[in-house]
């Protein structure tokens, strides 16, 4: 499947706010957020009235490229909101955020989404005691995600553990950082979701 692989730091220009993808060096003055405050390219900064259309795709790619999902995988999740009874776009984002490779940098597992997913893919990590590499598996209230205990002498993940170790959890989730263990609590409410985004504008680009 393809993968972006330009400078992930114009990605959040465009959007014109910090979408986390590039780890610890969102948090420093390096962030190119603070930085240039302006989209990329020669028309960066110019001053244009937003049509109705252009907020609504803004929105659609900002939350498509917070959680590093490609147009189809972002799709496919809508249309399974859309299946929901209730509100199509807090499902939405709850699909978004269930996702196995969300949950791991919401544990501190990861530096960024990015790397969170190619460490599930590696298979480091296991789900209710079964190895699990597949970064789109969508977690249900119970499981139990754990990194595999021949993973955690590796170097790599006693670097990712040591720098994850002073970031918050989300309420929905529980980590039990000595035995490298957390569980979804709870599939997350809407109040419980940090996305940059007003998701009513994603269900009316996809509902047009």
């Amino acid at each position: 499947m393809a993968r972006y692989t330009g400078a992930v730091c114009k990605l959040c220009r465009r959007e014109g706010q910090k979408l986390f993808l590039k780890g610890d060096r969102c948090y420093t003055g390096k962030c190119a957020v603070e930085r240039r405050s302006y989209a990329p390219g020669q028309h960066g900064q110019g001053r244009k009235k937003p049509t109705e259309y252009s907020l609504q795709l803004r929105a659609k790619q900002t939350a498509r490229r917070y959680y590093g999902l490609s147009e189809s995988q972002f799709h496919k999740y809508y249309e399974m909101a859309a299946r929901k009874q209730g509100v199509t776009g807090d499902h939405l984002l709850q699909l978004c955020e269930s996702r196995l490779d969300n949950v791991v940098y919401l544990l501190g597992w990861g530096a960024s989404r990015a790397e969170a997913r190619q460490l599930v893919t590696h298979g480091h990590f296991q789900v209710n005691g079964k190895k699990v590499d597949i970064p789109s598996y969508l977690l249900r209230a119970g499981e139990e995600v754990s990194i595999r205990e021949k993973s955690r002498d590796s170097e790599k993940i006693k670097q990712v553990l040591e720098s994850g170790a002073s970031r918050p959890v989300p309420a929905w989730l529980d980590l039990d950082r000595e035995n490298c263990r957390g569980k979804v609590v709870e599939l997350p409410a809407r109040d419980m979701i940090h996305v940059p985004v007003e998701e009513h504008l994603i269900v009316e680009f996809y509902s047009k």
